[in-house]
């Protein structure tokens, strides 16, 4: 009977659908165990070969837990909102809900197709009114809560009005924004209703304020640091510019110490792990505040070295920091504004990463040197941001490479305070041997007093304070986006209030364009239903604005990673219309045990993922700190591109052998046009693109065989390979086993399709296994002792294996597994059966198959692991070398627990010692039990 893998791959993926074979149950007896993949964002182009890897190591792990007695929770969903789709429907005038929808579709159908096991009752859309109504309800929160730095939780805003109403705010210890004017508990209550509401704005959690944000023209919207690349927006590839808007802030500063210290609870990788530190960035030092000659003004600095105060020669703002327009003077005007409008075309990980560009121009304004009194030029530069510390720092160019090399190129003066320590500029060039080569001072008592000593003679002078300072920003959270969670939130006298939750969501209303409006208002500038009713609590049409029962809406939205960051909970109970998840469904599955997904995360989803978790925690919705116990990233599976080579200037192409006759230039074209040797089809390239129809063709040996070259899967580089066919011309089993057997789950890995013809080899084998040409053929008897052992190592490493994430190893091992019991002609019920339940979690359809063949009723799925016996492993006889004088003649096989006078009994009695010997009597007879046997003759 053949393998028809087709047939059976559609049968059980059907069967499981209707069965919900997959479906978690909140309650239950046996242990819980929660498996989640980073949900994908539906884009148009659907899945390729490389998407799917996490998804079936997951997959494999959370089908081990449920053969291992676990109550396994395994959902998928989608993070539907984005800026593709609304991209798309500013170029075609489709609803974003339109596309997103065919989208997810056609990702169900894929995913469907390599048969996980997801539980797709739980099934979670960003983009879905049901889902996001939650999300607006989390932002409610966040802007009905303050931080209590006494305490390190937030809580309730109402208990600060309370604070503000009995004792004002002068005994708060809260995160809050830095411009706080003390006012007494007689001053709150006489407050206006809106004053109040602009005090109460500075403590809250999520605010509104005006900050330095990305700005893209051509996609009208802000972009996240993370959604730049080189300078330019990530989608589109367009210039990204730095300017002020007012825009809603999620306080994630407050949350900067605990988030670092929860890195220490969780099983991540110590490279992701490493990042959020960094990003997070703990620095312990001292804030400075240095007066601004002839003004009324103050420059504040932190700095991690306040002993080195006396080595100030100067100091640099941020380009954007608030003081340089009233500082700088007439005579430096024209150049700042200059200086000022090329650093906002600059992105700041660009300025970040940007260490070998000096520049900068002198303000002409001088600040006053706390101690010496001494002028102190006041210079701007775009290595400092305003976004990071202050946006000012104390320049000391005998201390710091950067604002040496700045000196230097300003000629502006360096004072040498490391007593003993060479700084010529040829010195200075290594590090090493300038400032380190002091490390009595540096790193030892002198230091640390010196620190102190500085620390305490500023508070004298009351010009700073030692502090704790965090490199980690609050969040930008507004978007001028449409297709985003609309913000439930309307504004009376331009002051923000939220909707109640009885009146969640708040829908996307119809707009006629995706586009920014004329007056550069966000697409929902041109809703015309876009007003809050407060007397019906509806929304209604603009024209009944009157500002005394209706309000205008938020045109913003908020950004993708709002739904991302607590997905993972609305899983739990999905279909909850009053909570956003049960107290007892939370309470059973706490928080995600295995996280498998894309490092690229590390300092946006994850971190805000985290920050959303401890928050809703402190406000007794959580009851766990972490959203992600253990975290994995899979690797990227590579893509092999096809280069074909122009003639420059021409349409003429040369095969890869001709290429260095000619001067060449490189494209790449669609993989699917390459065939096993390299070889392209020429007439199919003519007919894929226009600029091909007219090529020439010069070949090699009548073909034309094209380059390769190993690099990102991409559909830029046409290099995309489709599961679809895959699974149609292989199966779907074949991809999942092939996948892992490409090497380790976290690194990355180059497809091959030719290669994946190997495992499916060893399926049809695996499948003749249990056949006998067209017939099923197992039986009933008993297992030889070498069907046991093969059994039993195979189940030995699997588990190893699975437990330790190293799937590809397994794949290797069934391999082995099948080609030994294929030798050992077995057909064994006992051996056979265990086989399946072993291989059922990578190769899931051909298991379900085989276990039903086998008489079983069941799924495979809910079957117990097979139990490794270490008995059947031990060796109960061995083969001796049999020596004469030193000399191996012949082996014998003998039992182990024989004595060493039976072992030599057996062998002197052997026919083959007989012929040896030829009737002499040996001298000597050595045994050595275990392991040999020398006669001496």
């Amino acid at each position: 009977m053949s393998y028809d893998f087709n047939s059976i791959e559609a049968k059980w993926q059907k069967y499981w659908a209707e069965k919900g074979t997959f479906k978690a149950e909140n309650t239950s007896e046996k242990p819980k165990y929660y498996v989640l993949d980073m949900f994908p964002y539906p884009s148009g182009a659907g899945l390729h070969v490389g998407h799917p890897l996490g998804y079936i190591a997951s997959d494999i792990y959370a089908r081990y837990k449920r053969h291992k007695g676990f109550n396994v929770l395994h959902p998928q969903g989608y993070d539907s909102f984005g800026l593709p789709a609304e991209q798309y429907a500013i170029q075609t005038g489709q609803h974003p809900a339109i596309t997103t929808k065919e989208n997810i579709a056609r990702y169900r159908e894929q995913l469907d197709t390599i048969g996980f096991s997801f539980d797709w009752s739980r099934e979670v859309k960003t983009s879905d009114p049901k889902f996001y109504k939650w999300t607006q309800w989390i932002f409610i929160e966040l802007f009905n809560s303050w931080y209590d730095k006494n305490e390190d939780t937030a809580k309730a805003i109402t208990d600060l009005e309370t604070i503000f109403a009995l004792e004002g705010n002068t005994t708060v210890n809260a995160v809050s924004d830095e411009d706080i004017v003390p006012f007494t508990a007689e001053e709150w209550n006489n407050f206006t209703t809106k004053e109040k509401e602009a005090i109460l704005l500075k403590y809250r959690l999520t605010y509104l304020a005006e900050t330095e944000v990305n700005w893209c023209p051509q996609l009208g919207t802000v972009l996240a640091n993370d959604e730049i690349v080189n300078g330019v927006s990530e989608r589109g590839g367009y210039p990204v510019i730095r300017k002020k808007m007012t825009q809603w802030s999620m306080r994630i500063s407050a949350y900067a110490e605990r988030l670092l210290q929860g890195l220490q609870t969780i099983d991540w990788t110590d490279s992701l792990k490493e990042s959020q530190r960094n990003w997070i960035g703990k620095s312990v030092g001292a804030s400075v505040t240095f007066n601004v000659q002839d003004h009324d003004e103050v420059i504040e600095v932190f700095t991690t070295r306040p002993d080195t105060i006396f080595g100030v020669t100067f100091m640099t703002l941020a380009p954007e920091h608030e003081l340089v327009q009233k500082i700088t003077t007439s005579a430096q005007k024209s150049a700042i504004e200059e200086y000022i409008e090329a650093t906002a075309k600059r992105s700041e990980r660009e300025r970040m990463a940007d260490v070998k560009t000096i520049s900068g121009v002198f303000t002409g304004a001088y600040a006053e040197h706390p101690f010496t009194k001494e002028p102190v030029p006041i210079w701007i530069g775009d290595y400092v941001l305003a976004g990071y510390g202050t946006g000012a720092v104390m320049a000391v160019p005998c201390g710091d490479q950067r604002d040496y090399d700045f000196a230097k190129h300003f000629d502006i003066p360096i004072i040498n305070i490391f007593e003993g320590v060479d700084i010529s500029e040829e010195a200075f060039a290594d590090k090493e041997k300038t400032i380190i080569a002091n490390s009595d001072f540096l790193n030892g008592l002198k230091y640390k007093k010196a620190t102190k000593t500085a620390i305490y003679e500023l508070e004298k002078i009351n010009q700073g304070q030692g502090k704790t300072n965090y490199r980690l920003r609050d969040a930008v959270f507004s978007r001028q986006r449409y297709w985003g969670e609309p913000f439930p939130v309307y504004y009376v006298d331009g002051m923000p209030q939220m909707i109640d939750i009885a009146h969640l969501p708040i829908t996307l209303p119809e707009v006629e364009k995706y586009l920014p409006t004329e007056t550069g208002e966000p697409p929902l500038g041109r809703a015309d239903m876009w007003a809050w009713d407060t007397e019906e609590n509806k929304v209604v049409s603009n024209d009944k604005i009157d500002h005394k029962t209706i309000f205008p809406l938020e045109l913003n939205t908020m950004p993708g990673w709002a739904g991302s960051s607590w997905y993972l909970f609305r899983y739990m109970d999905a279909d909850n219309d009053t909570e956003f998840a049960s107290k007892e469904a939370l309470q059973y599955w706490q928080n995600v045990d295995l996280y498998i997904g894309g490092n690229e995360h590390a300092t946006g989803h994850l971190l805000y993922s985290r920050f959303w978790t401890k928050f809703l925690k402190d406000r007794k919705y959580l009851s766990v700190e972490e959203p992600f116990k253990k975290l994995i990233n899979q690797g990227m599976i590579l893509g092999t591109s096809a280069i074909v080579y122009r003639i420059s200037g021409s349409n003429r192409y040369v095969s890869k052998a001709l290429k260095d006759q000619y001067e060449t230039e490189e494209l790449r074209v669609d993989v699917s046009l390459i065939n096993n040797s390299d070889e392209l089809d020429t007439e199919a390239l003519k007919s894929w693109q226009p600029q091909f129809n007219t090529a020439e063709f010069e070949l090699e040996e009548g073909k034309y065989i094209v380059g390769r070259e190993v690099e990102k899967m991409s559909k830029r580089w046409y290099n995309v390979v489709n599961p679809d066919g895959i699974c149609e011309q292989y199966g779907a089993d074949s991809l999942r086993l092939y996948e892992m057997f490409l090497g380790p789950l976290e690194q990355a890995k180059p497809w091959n399709t030719a290669g994946i013809t190997g495992v499916h080899s060893f399926l049809k084998k695996l499948w003749k296994l249990y056949h006998d040409g067209e017939n099923f053929s197992v039986s009933d008897i008993k297992p030889t002792k070498e069907n046991l052992k093969t059994l039993h190592k195979t189940i030995k490493k699997v588990e190893e294996d699975i437990e330790n994430f190293s799937f590809n190893t397994s794949v290797s091992t069934f391999m082995i597994a099948v080609n030994e019991l294929t030798a050992q002609k077995c057909s064994s019920r006992e051996i056979l059966e265990l086989l399946v339940v072993l291989i059922s979690p990578y190769a899931p359809h051909i298991a379900e198959e085989l276990w039903n063949k086998l008489g079983h009723k069941e799924s495979v799925s809910t079957v117990s692991f097979p139990v490794f016996e270490e008995k059947h492993l031990v060796e109960s006889a061995k083969q001796y070398p049999i020596s004469f004088n030193g000399k191996t003649r012949f082996t014998l096989e003998l039992s182990l627990e024989l004595s060493k006078e039976e072992i030599e009994k057996t062998v002197m009695a052997h026919e083959k010692t007989q012929q040896q010997l030829n009737g002499r009597e040996p001298k000597k007879i050595i045994v050595v039990p275990g392991k040999i046997v020398n006669i001496v003759g």
